[in-house]
Parts: C-alpha cells; structure tokens; sequence
C-alpha cells in the first residue's frame, strides 16, 4: 500500500492496476485549486511597478509577500453564513480580477509611458496603442494581440472569481487550519511590517498592494472632477490675453520663426553613456556647420509633462503655457480661448502655419492653437514610403514646408510649428539623408525601406531597439542642421527641441522627463536678450544648465520679446 500526498491510501499503481477514475479526479482537484491559489496570490502580491524594480534585483524575491488582503478576506468568509459566504466571493474575486485588469494595464502604461494607467482618462490612448503595435509587429500581430486583450478581460474576472469560491470552499473544509494560519500570518505581518522587512527595496513582504491600487484607482475619479474644475480657472487666469498687438513679439518682427518639435528626443539621447559620445558628435558636427554658415546657437532643458509617449500633452504645454499631463486637461484647454504662441505670433500679423506629416485625419484642435493654415500628410505632396508610423522623412517635411511656404515671394513674414516623425517608435526603418535637390515627390526613398531593418526585426532585441533610436534622433537633427544651411537666412529663427523622453526600454527605468531644447539664429541681437535665461552656447546643453518646466516656456518667450 502507499499514500498519496492528498491523503488517500490506494493500491500501489502499475500497468496492471491503473489509477481509479476517483484517484484521477483527486488528483485533477488538487491541481485546480493550487492553480486558483496562485492565480489569486499572484493577483494580489505582484507589485505594481514590477518592471520597474531596483537594477540588479532578483525578480523572484519580489514575490515573497504575505498579501493582507487575502488574510481580511478568509476571515470575513469564515464568519458569513454559507450561502452569503460564496455569492461573496464571487462577488470579491470578479472585483480582483477587474483590479488584476487595471495592474496588468499599469505595467503596460510603466513600460511605455513610465507612469501608471489612469482609468478615467486614459482610455482615448488604446487606439495609439493599437496603430504602435501594427507598425511593430504588423496589423495581423497588432489584431491578435487586440483579440487577446479581450480575451483578458472576459476571462480574468470569470477565473478569479472561480478561484476565490475554489479557495473558499477549501477554507470551510478545514475552517480550524484555516483560521489558524491566518491568525500565524496575521502576526507575521503585524511584526514584518513594523520592521519594514524586504528582500527587494520598497516591495515590502507585508503586502498591501491589492488595496493600496484599489484606492488609488477609486479616488483617481473625485480627483478628475476637482482637477477640471481648478485646471478650467488656471487656463482662464491669461496675463497676455489683453496685451496690444503691437506689443506682441516686437523682438521678433521681421523675423521667420520656426519650431520645430523632434519626437522622443530627451536628455537621455545626450547624457546617457549609451548614447552620450555619438550624440555628442552628432551636436558637435552641427554647431559647427551652423557657425560655419554664420548662425548663433544656445541650448537649454525643459521638462516635458509626459514621456514614452502623449506628445500633443507636450505641445499643448509649451504652446499654452499651462501644465497638460493628462487628455482631461487637454480637452479643457483646447475648448478655452488661451492665448498660444501661434494665437499670439498670428495678433502680432505672422502668418502662422501647421506642418503636421503624422495628421492623417481631421483636427479641429487645430484651431484652438491659432494655424490659418494646416497641412496634414496628404497636403505635403509625398508620394514615397512609409517608414513604419512615420508617414515621411523629415528632410522631406522641412523641403515642402520651404517648397509650399518659405519660397512664396511677396509673403507675410511666417510662424510655423513642425513636428517631426522620423524618430517616432518603433525607430525603424530609418531614412538616409539625400541631396536636396533630389528629393522630388519622395520616391527616391523607396529603396531605402527595403534594405534598412523593418520594425519586427528590429525590436527582437533590446539593444537594437536602442541603437536605432538614436539613429532616429541623429537623422531628425542632421535634416534640421542641412535645412538651416540650405534654406536659412538672415531672417530665419529656428527653435527646436524633444516633446518627451522615449520609453523605457530605451531610457531605462526612473529616467528624468528633460527634453533638450536649441535656438538658432543670425541675429545676434535675438540671443542677447535670452542672457537671463542662462542657456549654454552651441547645440548641445550643458549638465548644469538649469531645466525650466515646459509650461513656463510660453511666458518667458513672449515677456523676452515682447514689449513697446
């Protein structure tokens, strides 16, 4: 005879004498319900910022918790009737698996936004997810992972809550054992939480996580409702709203103003030792050509509000003066009458245009800004490839705003806003840089897509992934420093900087949301009256340059130039 490990004493197996059915269904139920044991401490002790653990951790030593929430839990069903009892934790477990939802969301939103899933405001962003993942991994990959997103979220409510009554019920079975090992665990917590004890730093083995994100989600709603309100009173609070036109940018007047927005371009492309020498040249390289070509340069941090991703929060920021970190706040401004810099540049008499390669649909948002004039990707005459999510290289973008604005004779002097796509994930395929004069209406970079790595290939590996970034970020400076010695002249100033920092597959974990940010001009009159704002010379910016906030680049700008 021999005792299986669930207790039952059967006859010793062989080929001869099989496992009875009853064995085998003992058996299939001490799978299932150690299966449902880990779903649900999984569900409960995963750390919310598992991704983003201390460098040089080990993983599994962050998985060492006692959840509280599972010993509150046992100890309610134990007191409640039967029946009461297990429509309760159906109830419970349907709720830790729409909180399961919300965790596995936020390591997603930690990975690419470095910041957590707003579930109040952060719905709008699943169709960007979805169109990165096409240009990633293709549409036939991006539509099966939507399947299984779905998927997910019928089937992880329905398996925690079979997880919970399985659980329960095995509870009630062994009440006694059960109510003594929460009472055991209960003191281990009590003492290993006074002690902040930890195998990994700030994941505590006493465990509250479960409740500490169903709160936080929870108040993330009355916060919403009071941020619209105090937002709406700060986006009305305007100190330029009123000045004269003729006291607008008088700094400025005569002058073409260019800004130039270079996506995902951050302090991590210049600083970080990965990146730090090749970028360095890179800058380098272009301040030199533009002192060759007589121009001025000087360089200096903002912080952007948003990273990863969220780029029009980083426009709407520098634009309106005001701090957009979230869509709510997005669509409170953009429903305002805030003055804009393009508002402004467009009362001092510019004509203020909107060069916007990755606008493939209708923006009415456009308006608020202030453009009399938007081009979005079909008005740019292209007729190349795409490359990945950007729908054409940069080169070719500055070369149609010239061909379509700056070559006009007989023109009002102009003020445009370029956003640039080259070095938008997934970073490849990477254009090269070709003669101006051959670009035509974009083919000649057909040839190009079909030999540079496509996206698939290229994100199978990390440092790839990293490489081809900062290939990006190098193309998209180059193809401004060419335009300037091209195309510039006296009366042109160019202001270019990051929207935000790449994700953190490139950044790496707790980077910083510093973007650089250069001007660029002939007119050295222009650069003396930025000497307060203590920028350093040339492309690159210093270490110590202090960052301003992104939202305080509006109000400096106007007060530094204008006036009467």
């Amino acid at each position: 005879m021999s005792v299986d490990l669930l207790g039952s004493a059967d006859a010793t197996m062989t080929p001869e004498n099989p496992p009875s059915p009853r064995r085998w269904r003992r058996i299939a139920a001490g799978v299932f319900t150690a299966l449902a044991a880990v779903l649900v401490f999984l569900a409960l002790s995963t750390p919310q910022n598992v991704s983003r653990l201390p460098e040089g951790s080990n993983t599994a030593e962050a998985f060492i918790r006692i959840p509280m929430e599972a010993l509150i839990a046992i100890a309610v069903l134990l007191v409640l009737p039967p029946r009461i009892r297990r429509v309760t934790a159906i109830v419970g477990g349907t709720l830790l698996g729409l909180l399961t939802i919300v965790k596995i969301v936020d390591m997603a939103f930690y990975s690419a936004l470095a910041r957590p899933f707003n579930p109040v405001l952060d719905w709008t962003l699943l169709d960007d997810g979805l169109s990165f993942l096409g240009d990633s991994i293709g549409e036939t990959g991006a539509k099966l992972a939507a399947v299984g997103a779905m998927l997910l979220v019928l089937c992880v409510p329905v398996l925690m809550a079979w997880s919970t009554l399985r659980l329960t019920r095995l509870a009630e079975r062994h009440r006694t054992a059960a109510s003594r090992t929460v009472l055991a665990l209960s003191a281990a917590w009590i003492v290993l939480a006074l002690l902040g004890t930890h195998f990994v730093s700030t994941v505590f083995i006493s465990s509250d996580t479960a409740i500490t994100l169903a709160r936080d989600t929870y108040l993330k709603i009355p916060e919403g409702i009071k941020d619209k309100r105090e937002f709406a009173v700060l986006a009305a609070d305007d100190r330029f709203r009123d000045t004269p036109p003729d006291q607008l940018l008088t700094g400025l007047r005569g002058k073409d103003v260019v800004f130039a927005f270079i996506e995902s371009y951050g302090r991590s492309a210049v600083e970080d030792p990965d990146y730090a020498a090749k970028m360095d040249a890179t800058l380098r390289a272009g301040t030199a050509k533009l002192t060759a070509a007589g121009y001025g340069a000087q360089s200096g941090w903002l912080t952007s509000p948003t990273a990863g991703g969220g780029s029009w929060l980083a426009h709407s920021t520098f634009q309106s003066g005001l701090w957009v970190d979230n869509e709510q706040r997005y669509r409170t401004l953009t429903a305002s009458d805030r003055t804009t810099l393009t508002s402004a540049f467009g009362r001092a008499e510019w004509r203020t245009v909107g060069v916007e390669p990755g606008l493939t649909y209708a923006w009415p948002e456009g308006e608020f800004y202030g453009f009399q004039q938007i081009y979005g990707e079909k008005d740019l005459g292209y007729h190349g490839p795409k490359f990945s999510w950007a729908t054409m290289p940069d080169q070719f973008t500055l070369q149609a705003f010239e061909r379509l604005e700056r070559s006009k004779p007989d023109r009002k002097n102009l003020m445009a806003e370029i956003t640039f796509v080259s070095s938008h994930t997934p970073w490849a395929p990477i254009p090269d840089l070709v003669g101006w004069d051959e670009l035509g209406d974009g083919a000649i970079f057909g040839p190009m897509t079909a030999h540079d790595p496509s996206a698939t290939e290229v994100w199978k590996d990390t440092d790839r992934v990293r490489a081809e970034y900062l290939r990006s970020v190098e193309y998209s400076v180059n193809s401004l420093v060419s335009y300037v010695e091209k195309y510039g002249d006296d009366d042109l100033v160019l202001v270019f900087l990051g929207d935000h920092q790449p994700s953190p597959i490139v950044t790496g974990q707790n980077a910083g949301r510093d973007v650089p940010i250069s001007i660029v001009t002939r007119d050295k009159a222009v650069l003396a009256k930025m000497a307060s704002w203590q920028w350093a010379p040339g492309l690159k910016p210093l270490p110590s340059t202090p960052p301003a906030r992104m939202d305080a680049f509006r109000d400096r700008f106007l007060t530094t130039f204008s006036g009467p």
